[in-house]
């Protein structure tokens, strides 16, 4: 039961282009995110394919039927929204069981059945007679998410659902969903902005930038071996140092005129960056003489440090995750190298990186 998106495109006018050739198949019982910034059109594909909004050009296959002219009610799916949308006046029950009943071709056993299923999966079987006003932001997400299981469709989608919890009840409701579609074998296509999010749920992700898809592929994949300079930042906190560069004859790299990398790649391009994240980078005391950079700003995160420093040349900006323990302190003068697995991109930041993990300092 494959959903096939191709060549999707999305126009409101001659002016404003939404979305452009999108292609993706999303196997079944697949776990597939879709990410970007704001604005991408992340949530106009995902009500694309639930029917809620025209397509301008492209054509939509689920279970190898096209489905472009076919009404959301019947293209066998469930969709979780950011908002919940639930019917304030109606019981937790009742708001699962609102769609069965809706049906009209489903019998007062079976919807039963299946609403009380669907608390119970969700743990919410001691709630099901309060009001959505007396239920906390997650409770009131895990009705939406039992409402999509209780309709016993085998697509299921996700728009946001947990942007508007905290941080300590996004991470369990995420192990939540990633369970539940696990365990119900799920076709689960789910929206987000939130790089955490896609990258500990996902069995592919897709990453949207500028209208078009940027890359498709696992999260190692992702983060491992970008498309291009913006999937690299996008990925990753804090996000990947890139830094100007240019080669010899002997493919040293030399990094902002500060540090140099030996690297078994010839880069023929003349201008062109390298990327080099901020577990890779090394720093170290020095004096003045000696240093490329000094140390801006630390933030503390417990098990480590995260150093933010200006580079001596070009004024270029770096952050490094350092030990806990270590003692920089801003203002502090400081040498940077680098470890491996560098990535380098050409003048239109795509990643032109033939082998990183032969990399190695020089």
């Amino acid at each position: 039961m494959a959903t096939v998106l191709t060549n999707i495109s999305k126009q409101y006018d001659s002016e404003k282009t939404v979305l452009s050739d999108v292609n993706a198949e999303i196997q079944t019982g697949e776990f597939f995110v879709i990410v970007g910034p704001s604005g991408c059109g992340k949530s106009t594909l995902l009500r694309m394919i639930a029917g809620l909004t025209s397509i301008t050009d492209g054509e939509i296959s689920i279970n190898d039927k096209v489905v472009n002219d076919m009404a959301p009610k019947d293209r066998n799916l469930t969709m979780v929204f950011q908002s919940y949308a639930l019917f304030p006046f109606l019981s937790v029950w009742d708001n699962v069981a609102f769609g069965l009943k809706a049906r009209k071709n489903t019998s007062q056993a079976d919807i039963e059945t299946r609403v009380n299923d669907a608390l119970k999966m969700v743990s919410l079987e001691d709630l099901k007679d309060r009001k959505p006003r007396e239920l906390s932001g997650g409770q009131r997400q895990r009705v939406a998410l039992a409402r999509a299981v209780a309709s016993d469709a085998k697509i299921c989608l996700m728009d946001e659902p947990l942007s508007n919890l905290d941080a300590q009840l996004r991470i369990k409701m995420r192990q939540e969903i990633y369970a539940l579609q696990r365990k119900l074998g799920l076709t689960l296509i789910y929206v987000t902005h939130d790089q955490v999010e896609a990258m500990t749920m996902a069995d592919h992700i897709m990453v949207l930038h500028d209208s078009k898809v940027q890359q498709i592929g696992t999260p190692a994949e992702i983060y491992k071996s970008p498309a291009n300079e913006f999937v690299a930042s996008f990925f990753g906190v804090p996000p990947i140092n890139i830094l100007p560069a240019i080669s010899t004859e002997e493919g040293i790299v030399n990094a902002n005129d500060d540090f140099t990398l030996k690297i078994n790649q010839q880069v023929s391009v003349e201008n062109f960056q390298v990327g080099i994240r901020p577990n890779e980078l090394l720093i170290e005391e020095a004096d003045e003489l000696t240093a490329n950079a000094s140390v801006k700003t630390i933030e503390f995160l417990g098990d480590e440090k995260i150093v933010y420093a200006k580079m001596a040349h070009n004024d270029v900006e770096i952050a490094a995750i350092v030990d806990s323990n270590s003692q920089f302190k801003p203002y502090d003068n400081i040498k940077v190298s680098a470890k491996n697995n560098v990535l380098i991109f050409n003048s239109d930041g795509v990643n032109i990186t033939k082998n990183s993990e032969d990399m190695v300092n020089a």
